[in-house]
């Protein structure tokens, strides 16, 4: 138990104890323990339930983390710019948000694009929590009232013919993850099992495509990983873009998230992986807590995703650091023409947090995957770093 945590309210514990209780009846279909992946996804997404799924606060100061749409305007300003950059080259277009929070970046993507009369013909945002999309067309409401018509929510990606941008932001990192680790230099993977009413950690060896991809890694890397060795493989990721090629006819798939090239992701000084939780914006380690209360990321291999990208045939057209396409896009001119000397600061502020290497200017990276389309992109002018990849 991780005691520097505060302890649920009890309305909260007893929603914890009603989505632990589905977990468990699910291991006992499945033989007693199931993978680590499908335990993530389940806590975070099980109907009515899951982290995500449930109407509970997650964004923001009365949640668990806040996302850079909530941290400044000025995120969603330069990404505006990014997604107009994109609309003026094509005949017809549309803009698609997959997994939109609070339905903050939405509101002002779409209020800048006002702004500059480059509206798109749709704004779809694809979320499938119900709590989620009440909030979303109440912040949008709020913020941009005559744009709400222009806002369609949807369950899934277009099956073909989409035109325009695709655009998310800290979508992949929130995937389920599986857990693989070394032992006598045989490859296992972690699964979960629950113990006198509480989860705990099992293992099996590792199948065939997680040992595929293990083994995979290695030669990349040049050397086998070392005793004890423990990371992710995210396959929801993958799969995620080849979904996103299939529905895209012409235009940009733009992704903010945290996480590392490849090498990096895979350093052997990281040896116990990446994954992460958050609970009332606490960071600690232990997924097996409290289960639908609190947020389980993993950071994303952006080399994987570029791979994935390339198989689907679409083009990686841009990689970068957060702080490095903001730059590109033009933050420092947004902040700039800004007059009112109390906005100003508070912006200024707001934009450190986005920008600086110790805040979310390095760990956050922005990657762009096109198709169809022949465009030189202004996000990725100032450092476009595909080379790392």
């Amino acid at each position: 138990m991780n005691d520097d945590l505060p302890q649920p309210e009890p309305d909260a514990l007893a929603h914890s104890q009603q989505l632990q209780q589905v977990i468990a009846e699910q291991m006992a279909v499945s033989g007693g323990s199931i993978s680590f992946a499908e335990f993530m996804q389940m806590a975070l997404y099980a109907p009515g339930l899951g982290y995500y799924s449930a109407a509970l606060q997650k964004f923001g100061s009365g949640g668990d983390f806040t996302t850079a749409p909530e941290i400044s305007t000025l995120f969603s300003r330069c990404v505006a710019s990014q997604c107009e950059e994109v609309i003026a080259e094509l005949e017809s277009a549309d803009v698609l948000e997959v997994g939109a929070g609070s339905g903050a970046m939405a509101a002002e993507i779409l209020a800048a694009l006002q702004r500059n009369e480059s509206l798109p013909n749709h704004y779809y945002i694809l979320e499938l929590s119900g709590s989620l999309r009440a909030r979303q067309r109440e912040t949008i409401e709020a913020r941009v009232p005559d744009l709400v018509e222009r806002v369609q929510w949807i369950d899934a990606l277009p099956e073909s013919g989409f035109s325009g941008v695709i655009v998310s932001n800290e979508l992949l990192d929130a995937m389920p993850v599986d857990i693989f680790y070394i032992h006598d230099g045989e490859i296992f993977t972690r699964t979960v099992a629950i113990e006198e009413g509480k989860f705990i950690w099992q293992q099996k060896p590792a199948d065939d495509d997680v040992v595929e991809v293990v083994r995979k890694l290695e030669q990349q890397l040049g050397e086998p990983f070392a005793e004890g060795y423990c990371s992710e493989i995210n396959f929801a990721a993958r799969g995620w873009v080849t979904s996103m090629a299939e529905c895209l006819e012409q235009g940009l798939i733009l992704q903010v998230d945290y996480g590392y090239p490849q090498h990096e992701y895979y350093h052997p000084q990281r040896n116990m992986g990446t994954l992460m939780c958050h609970y009332q914006h606490r960071a600690h380690a232990d997924p097996l807590l409290w289960v639908g209360l609190q947020d389980i990321t993993a950071h994303v291999d952006f080399t994987a995703v570029a791979e994935a990208a390339h198989a689907v045939g679409l083009v990686v057209e841009g990689f970068t650091t957060q702080a490095h396409f903001l730059l590109s896009l033009g933050i420092e001119q947004n902040l700039a023409s800004v007059e009112d000397a109390g906005e100003h600061m508070q912006l200024a502020q707001q934009l450190k947090q986005l920008m600086l290497p110790s805040e979310m200017g390095e760990l956050f990276k922005v990657i762009a995957l096109t198709k169809n389309m022949d465009i030189d992109l202004q996000g990725f002018s100032l450092q476009d770093q595909r080379s790392r990849l």
